[in-house]
């Protein structure tokens, strides 16, 4: 706490004291937290038909691991596994010659591929309506992710943030969702810079009412499908 200006009642001074940043951030940063723990936790034990559900499918489209975890890099840069039900056929990285030329290029340029034909047919439906996403509650709850934040990224994906906004970027959790997916999703790309000016504006603006008014544009844009894939 820092003190303010000073005011003057009935002839005595007196001094209003006023909230340092550090304090906001430190206080947002422990509602965050709390929130994530009970969220998250209460969305698994409600969804949790559902991700039976979801799992039994994964298996039976195409046998082999249900889930996938994937290497992302956190905050502070601390690689993690960021877990999904597994939408692509369980040889999916010997498919690569299946990919047009077009695809080849979008796959390196924005680590995505429109009609991609690695994934399955259960996994194309997850991903359209986003279920795939949904054990990473379990991220959440381990800490290594929050329920709102920046994408989760790949080290090379990271190669497409300027210099400068590297350690920013790094320095907040990543999230389950975010600025970039609820409001854009697929329609910002990396190529034309917009997703990455999206990114950063959270990071910036990050608040508990930006966190809220993200969780129900998710909610608006998932039963929309807007920019899925």
């Amino acid at each position: 706490m820092i003190a303010g200006n000073k005011t003057t009642v009935n002839g005595s001074m007196n001094y209003y004291v006023q909230e340092s940043p550090g304090v906001k951030r430190r206080c947002y940063a422990f509602v965050k937290r709390a929130f994530d723990i009970v969220a998250s936790a209460a969305a698994l034990i409600i969804l949790s038909p559902i991700m039976l559900i979801a799992a039994i499918l994964v298996y039976v489209d195409d046998p082999g691991k249900v889930f996938y975890g994937h290497v992302r890099i956190g905050k502070n840069g601390k690689p993690f596994k960021m877990w999904k039900f597994r939408s692509m056929y369980m040889n999916a990285d010997k498919m690569i010659d299946l990919l047009t030329p077009e695809q080849a290029k979008q796959y390196y340029t924005e680590f995505k591929i429109d009609n991609d034909p690695r994934i399955t047919k259960i996994g194309n439906f997850l991903r359209k309506t986003s279920l795939d996403e949904l054990p990473q509650l379990f991220n959440v709850l381990c800490n290594d992710m929050s329920l709102v934040g920046p994408r989760p990224l790949i080290e090379s994906e990271i190669q497409t943030y300027y210099d400068d906004t590297h350690d920013v970027l790094l320095a907040v959790k990543p999230g389950v969702t975010g600025y970039w997916q609820a409001y854009a999703r697929n329609n910002a790309t990396y190529q034309s810079g917009e997703r990455q000016k999206m990114e950063m504006y959270y990071v910036r603006n990050a608040s508990l009412w930006l966190d809220i008014k993200i969780l129900f544009k998710t909610v608006e844009s998932v039963l929309k499908k807007s920019g899925a894939q």
